[in-house]
């Protein structure tokens, strides 16, 4: 049985909010709980409401300020000597260091986070560091390293009714289910995870599900029109709460629905609106797979195959470099896909 979903991110004296409440309100919230805190010499509460700032401001895109802030609430943790603070403000930086595309500094903040959580004894944000951890294998592509980590962390949160890390661990075990082709897999775990985020009221946890569902429904039903329809309803919660980031993958995944249905300028369209997205909030993922529904779909409309395969092949560096492997194997996909592989092969017989 779970209980109602709560953000043990929101911390001192923003414990009242919700798990639900927008990211503008928690920003200004935060932000004036911190200046009090700092006002009134009180680090650890300043590292606290620290992090929620930090939180928001990652949420909204503002990546830059973000980093500032969990930087600032660490640094006040460490001056008031509370290392579960610490690890929470390592947690915010590790996070934010996957979001950027930054894997090595992700895994190295994460770990540390990690470890002094488990030294503080919150076992909380040690189950949210090595969640960290086990997505940011996961977004790599490294699903054999992170699967286990993923059940086992699935297993912790159903054992302690945490509706929420179930919901995380469901889904990210589901995505690892539909790339690997298990459709009927995935889509039962984002059901459950749907169904459990939504008695628990946690809303976030409830859009990515309905994305996660949405995506299952276009690849293996070709149900165009439902996966649309499971869009609009994430779509609706992005905006509410102003989920910046969820709210451009929403956007990426509706163009990834109308090009699998045919609909190439639609699609166009949509990853053109996503691209802006990602690159307003300096997250280089969301912007490699938004390229790369772009390429395709100006492929499809009739774009010179010389400039498609000089795109496609740029990507592939690109993600090379990052190491972000299963978005990298999409990339050669889509290069089969337009039979420029052949011709790559065919020029080197030459």
């Amino acid at each position: 049985m779970y209980g109602k979903a709560v953000a043990p991110e929101y911390q001192g004296a923003l414990t009242t909010l919700s798990v639900n409440s927008s990211l503008v309100d928690v920003l200004a919230t935060g932000t004036e709980q911190l200046k009090a805190a700092e006002r009134a010499g009180q680090p650890g509460e300043a590292a606290r409401c620290g992090l929620a700032v930090a939180e928001a401001h990652r949420r909204l895109g503002q990546v830059r300020e973000a980093e500032q802030a969990w930087k600032a609430s660490y640094r006040a943790a460490r001056d008031a000597g509370d290392t579960a603070a610490m690890a929470w403000a390592l947690w915010s930086g590790g996070t934010l260091a996957r979001q950027r595309g930054s894997f090595a500094l992700a895994r190295r903040l994460l770990g540390l986070a990690a470890e002094l959580g488990e030294r503080g004894g919150d076992i909380v944000v040690r189950g949210y560091s090595l969640a960290g951890l086990a997505e940011t294998g996961r977004i790599q592509g490294d699903y054999e390293a992170v699967g286990r980590l993923h059940e086992q962390l699935l297993a912790e949160a159903r054992r302690r009714g945490e509706a929420r890390h179930t919901v995380w661990a469901l889904e990210g075990i589901a995505q690892m289910h539909r790339n690997t082709g298990s459709y009927d897999r995935a889509y039962a775990l984002f059901e459950e995870a749907a169904g459990i985020a939504a008695r628990a009221d946690d809303r976030r946890g409830h859009a990515w599900a309905l994305r996660g569902l949405a995506d299952v429904v276009s690849v293996r039903d070709g149900d165009t029109d439902r996966a649309l329809a499971l869009l609009s309803e994430a779509e609706a919660t992005c905006r509410a709460m102003n989920l910046t980031s969820a709210l451009a993958y929403n956007h990426k995944m509706r163009g990834n629905v109308l090009y699998r249905a045919g609909r190439y300028a639609q699609a166009r369209d949509l990853y053109e609106q996503a691209l802006a997205e990602f690159r307003g909030m300096s997250e280089p993922r969301g912007e490699a797979l938004a390229r790369l529904g772009l390429a395709k779909s100006r492929a499809q409309l009739g774009r010179d195959r010389a400039e498609t395969a000089a795109e496609l092949d740029e990507l592939a560096r690109e993600l090379d470099r990052i190491g972000l492997r299963h978005a990298r194997e999409m990339v050669a996909r889509a290069q089969r896909e337009f039979g420029l592989d052949t011709e790559r092969a065919m020029e080197v017989v030459r």
